[in-house]
């Protein structure tokens, strides 16, 4: 499919399914542990600088957040972030139970965005959300953000060294930054083929 960015925009933020804009076109969602860059990458991908709202404090986003690209060509939806500690189990159990019925449910989802720290090993939350998506028959892609943080030879350390373990979900893990823009067209390249299967 053919799809050139000119415009994106907030839609709604929903806690359940009562609160999601109807099925229509294609969604990719994206997820990762608070902290991991999802905002700004997202921000990146949309050429936006404040679209996405980057939070100071891990774990703030609490609903999922649908953006309409190009009047309402594409979707990407924004789930909350998981992992961060400080945050109550309340809440915890909350987020779960949110992210796990959309993911469950969405008909037109195409496929995750699961991002990781570069500099980090993937978390058994990282790897729990992984195995399940492989489960329910979800591509996931994904995406190893922050790689400016390292020189480009440590960044191909790091990727070697996590390419075994994210393998099984994704054989072609993204190299990217939000700060440079590094990954940038090889995720929407990435992105895109999802939508001819």
């Amino acid at each position: 499919m053919d799809f050139v960015l000119h415009e994106s925009a907030f839609m709604q933020s929903a806690v359940g399914p009562g609160g999601y804009p109807e099925p229509g076109p294609p969604e990719f969602a994206f997820a990762g542990r608070s902290n991991v860059g999802k905002s700004s990458l997202i921000n990146c991908l949309l050429r936006r600088k404040n679209l996405v709202k980057v939070s100071q404090r891990p774990g703030r986003t609490q609903q999922i957040n649908f953006f309409a690209l190009n009047g309402d060509a594409l979707r990407f939806v924004d789930l909350p972030g998981y992992g961060f500690a400080k945050v109550p189990m309340s809440v915890k159990a909350g987020w779960k139970k949110m992210v796990e019925s959309y993911l469950e449910s969405r008909p037109t989802l195409k496929a995750v965005v699961v991002i990781v720290d570069i500099r980090r090993e993937p978390s058994p939350d990282d790897l729990m959300l992984l195995g399940w998506l492989l489960s329910l028959g979800l591509p996931a892609v994904v995406a190893v953000t922050k790689a400016d943080k390292l020189s480009r030879n440590q960044a191909a350390q790091r990727l070697a060294k996590l390419r075994p373990q994210l393998a099984p979900y994704d054989a072609a893990p993204v190299v990217c930054s939000a700060v440079t823009g590094q990954g940038r067209q090889e995720l929407w390249e990435r992105l895109l083929a999802r939508l001819a299967d």
